[in-house]
């Protein structure tokens, strides 16, 4: 995890707070260290997390995590990790027979718009153990990239049900799903990303910058805390720089770079 991002969110793993909706947003720029940062904060938490991962697979999160101080194969060994790797299981989707239950079965339905076995394998994954079992601290679901199960054809209703019905289920649960940035529309991405927007407690939006690339300062982050809030956050809004380093990231102020003349 970023340090620095736990100190502009006035959080910490010790302090991770439950049934809050996080939507994490990339526009004009890759906003993947956020989703890395929410990972890793919710395993040093303690927390049992569902991750469903649609763009990248095990590997690529697992080296990314140790970077970070967190290791995603000792996670998933120990039952703290649950994690469905979208790429390899699509695979086995399209070349192998699977059961209708298979969470990612939709890809071989005509009409892709059922989301149920994807829910039930959260709802599986996220449900109380055994008294006997590791207490975790809480529940987290992860879901990296929300507009992918768009691209591949599921309408958005069908999404924003997936994202209700989880809510929903785990209504006292954290849950932080990712939603990429994209043009809105009335029944489109746009649609389904306004709706999660407007469900959310946090949106954390990655933008480019409006003058282009510069090897020093990445892009920007703007943060909002929803009227959920507390009074004291409530409605308030943050906009930081930030320059992406092989283990950290340093945010600053607009302008106060010293590549910004």
């Amino acid at each position: 995890m970023f340090p620095e991002l736990n100190n502009l969110l006035n959080t910490s793993p010790d302090r991770a707070e439950q049934g809050k909706l996080t939507l994490l947003c990339a526009a004009e720029t890759d906003g993947s260290f956020l989703v890395h940062h929410f990972l890793s904060f919710y395993l040093k938490a303690n927390c049992k997390v569902c991750f469903v991962a649609l763009i990248q697979s095990f590997s690529h999160y697992n080296i990314v995590g140790q970077k970070l101080g967190v290791s995603l194969t000792a996670a998933r060994e120990r039952g703290q990790l649950v994690f469905l790797e979208g790429l390899k299981s699509s695979v086995d989707v399209f070349f192998q027979a699977q059961e209708k239950t298979h969470p990612l079965h939709f890809l071989r339905e005509a009409n892709a718009g059922n989301l149920q076995p994807l829910y039930e394998f959260v709802q599986e994954a996220l449900k109380p153990v055994d008294s006997g079992a590791a207490a975790w601290r809480c529940p987290v679901l992860l879901v990296d990239d929300l507009s992918v199960l768009l691209s591949l054809g599921v309408g958005a209703v069908a999404v924003l049900d997936f994202v209700h019905y989880c809510r929903a289920t785990v209504c006292s649960e954290l849950k932080v799903p990712r939603a990429a940035g994209s043009q809105p529309g009335p029944q489109g991405p746009g649609h389904a990303q306004a709706y999660v927007h407007h469900q959310s407690h946090l949106v954390l939006r990655a933008e480019g910058l409006a003058t282009g690339f510069c090897k020093d300062v990445h892009g920007q982050l703007r943060i909002l805390w929803r009227a959920s809030q507390p009074t004291a956050q409530r409605g308030r809004s943050l906009t930081f720089q930030y320059k992406i380093q092989d283990k950290s990231v340093t945010f600053f102020a607009k302008g106060m770079s010293p590549a910004i003349l």
